[in-house]
């Protein structure tokens, strides 16, 4: 993997957490995004700058974070990918905490072209 491939992918895991944080409770902040990602405060400091220099978020004056219309999409997609995984390696028999943590490991350099062929695959099997 490429250094900016690595680049992405913390990019896609940032947002599909603060994606699952704003689903969870409805408002998102730095300090749980910390607390789910288990990194320290200013690791997220950090990469919400650069979320923000790259328009993907934004934050109020109370530091509450809003997705930009791309960042929105950028985490839905992610995040997405990361359900379908899930539920495909828990169909398999994983155990789902394995089925998550696998899940998020390949969600983000799987092909879009694999990922279509698993998903009609999986419709086909319903």
């Amino acid at each position: 993997m490429n250094k900016e491939k690595g680049v992405e992918k913390t990019i896609e895991d940032y947002l599909e957490a603060m994606l699952m944080i704003q689903e969870q409770q409805g408002f998102i902040r730095s300090i749980d995004v910390a607390y789910l990602l288990g990194v320290t405060k200013p690791s997220v400091t950090y990469t919400t700058k650069r979320l923000k220099e790259r328009g993907y978020i934004t934050m109020d004056e109370n530091n509450y974070i809003s997705f930009t219309d791309t960042g929105l999409e950028i985490a839905s997609r992610t995040y997405h990918r990361h359900k379908i995984l899930t539920q495909f390696f828990v169909n398999l028999g994983v155990n789902e905490d394995t089925a998550r943590k696998d899940a998020c490991l390949i969600e983000h350099d799987l092909s879009p072209e694999t990922f279509d062929a698993l998903c009609r695959h999986i419709e086909k099997m319903q």
